[in-house]
């Protein structure tokens, strides 16, 4: 029994190394994840309570427990069709580089290096921006705790500032009868408190799902430590969606269920944080604390092993030690709490840094899925394949990222001044055009040395021991399956 097993798990390394080495890559990092080890990576990130914890804020204002229930279903079930997109990509090339990778690898030759360029600076951005958003979440829900613990009479400042079954089964329970909700309200109350107009401030409500439930790319980026990867990472994108889909919409359930209907009190308790307010009113004080409590650097490693970030270098050295890209590691966190500072601003800057770690990563996602159908290549699909539906599901995930990427660019209330305005739409934009004129600035440019993915598989010195060297046209080969054309060099900055 255990030789049998020795073997199978032997046959899936080789087969993931030999797969890995197809895309032009050799094997650095040590296939440790399992498929339910990579799913929980992804499930993980989302951090379902602490996030919807995080931005119910945006939710209750902008439609009260219509936006809470109905709006997470609709925004939920729309970002199953992104995951499935990107899981297909997953499944055909498994690749640290992920999104960027596939994006050179199936776009047009024309713009396959520039377009590249701009996936993988999104990337890495929503990424920053994404563990930004994340520490102020987490600062703020420790925030909330002093408050709790002080009976709500400590305040936090902006410089101060898996227990799903426990929500949706604990807190009905102990909620008293003051602040139970009926069906109709739960259900069908809309408290619009913004200015927008009914339908807008609806979808502006989605920022809530829409941040909550991203970063799955997570998987992608570990695909080179990931067994049998061409199988386990898009079950792991799709199943970390669709599970926290469910459980999402039953913990807003229950929320609008048990929250009263004193929403105003809700969003503008001391303690800064809604979900905190419905908690201390359900459990009370000691109750709250004790549920409180308990309640990207990979796709970095892989853009700088390409030579496009600054300093790549540096970035791109596995520690000896730990086997890991410790420098990207710290470069990523560095760098969000560079971002984070921006909170310093206000609430503007905060929701800026939110609404960013959802965009930038939309331009990511959507770039390859565009390129797969309308790039020139070859692309042939993996062991995750939608077949027929490819295409459909494509269209509608990318017309949503369009949607929502430019609804999270308008300001919470229609009457707005300098103060008050989303800073989104600047940073957004801002990123972008710095990339692009590091790309074409003269002679140092991207454009005179950045190349695309560039293999690090040398098969004329070093091959894996099972391949066919003359199976590989010389010196390097990138997956035909993906039509990425053979590089002879990796390119050196000036």
């Amino acid at each position: 029994m255990s030789v049998s097993k020795n073997n199978k798990e032997s046959t899936i390394a080789r087969r993931d190394e030999e797969l890995l080495a197809s895309l032009g890559y050799k094997q650095e990092f040590r296939r440790a994840f399992t498929a339910l080890e990579t799913f929980g990576i992804a499930f993980s990130i989302i951090g379902l309570l602490p996030s919807i914890a995080s931005v119910l804020v945006y939710s209750i204002p902008n439609g009260g427990p219509v936006a809470m229930v109905w709006g997470w279903l609709v925004a939920s079930c729309f970002i199953l069709f992104v995951g499935m997109s990107m899981a297909e990509l997953a499944s055909s090339a498994p690749t640290s580089g992920g999104l960027y990778f596939w994006t050179f690898a199936l776009s047009s030759p024309r713009w396959r290096t520039l377009l590249s360029w701009i996936c993988g600076y999104s990337n890495t951005i929503g990424s920053i921006a994404s563990i930004a958003s994340i520490d102020w979440g987490c600062a703020v829900q420790v925030m909330a705790a002093a408050s709790i613990g002080s009976d709500l009479d400590f305040e936090a400042t902006s410089a101060q500032t898996l227990l799903c079954l426990a929500v949706i089964v604990a807190l009905p329970a102990a909620t008293p009868p003051e602040f139970r909700n009926n069906a109709s309200y739960a259900l069908g109350n809309f408290t619009n408190t913004n200015g927008w107009t009914n339908g807008f401030a609806f979808t502006l409500s989605f920022l809530s799902p829409l941040w909550t439930i991203s970063s799955f790319d997570s998987s992608v980026h570990i695909s080179e430590e990931a067994s049998n990867a061409a199988t386990a990472v898009p079950w792991a994108i799709v199943g970390a969606i669709a599970i926290s889909g469910i459980l999402g919409w039953a913990i807003n359930m229950s929320l609008a269920f048990c929250m009263g209907t004193d929403l105003d009190g809700i969003i503008n308790s001391p303690s800064g944080q809604p979900m905190s307010t419905i908690f201390f009113n359900s459990f009370g004080k000691t109750g709250t604390l004790v549920v409180w409590v308990l309640a990207a650097s990979r796709q970095t490693f892989a853009f700088s092993r390409d030579g496009a970030l600054p300093f790549s270098g540096w970035l791109y050295r596995m520690n000896k030690y730990t086997k890991t890209p410790v420098n990207t590691v710290w470069f990523t966190c560095i760098w969000s709490i560079i971002l984070g500072l921006l909170t310093f601003a206000g609430d503007s800057a905060t929701n800026a840094i939110f609404s960013l770690g959802v965009t930038s990563l939309y331009v990511a996602y959507a770039l390859p899925i565009c390129a797969r159908f309308f790039g020139t290549n070859n692309f042939k699909p993996g062991p995750f394949n939608l077949g027929p539906f490819s295409i459909p599901v494509a269209f509608i995930a990318v017309l949503w990222m369009i949607f929502t990427s430019i609804i999270l660019m308008f300001p919470s209330t229609p009457q707005t001044d300098v103060v008050d305005m989303n800073y989104a739409v600047v940073v957004q934009w801002g990123t972008l055009i710095l990339s692009l004129v590091y790309f074409y600035f003269p002679k140092y440019g991207g454009v005179y040395w950045f190349k695309g993915p560039v293999p690090t598989l040398d098969v004329a010195n070093e091959t894996l021991g099972h391949h066919d060297d003359s199976a590989f046209d010389g010196d390097f080969k990138l997956a035909e399956k993906c039509g990425v054309e053979v590089l002879d060099s990796q390119p050196t900055k000036p």
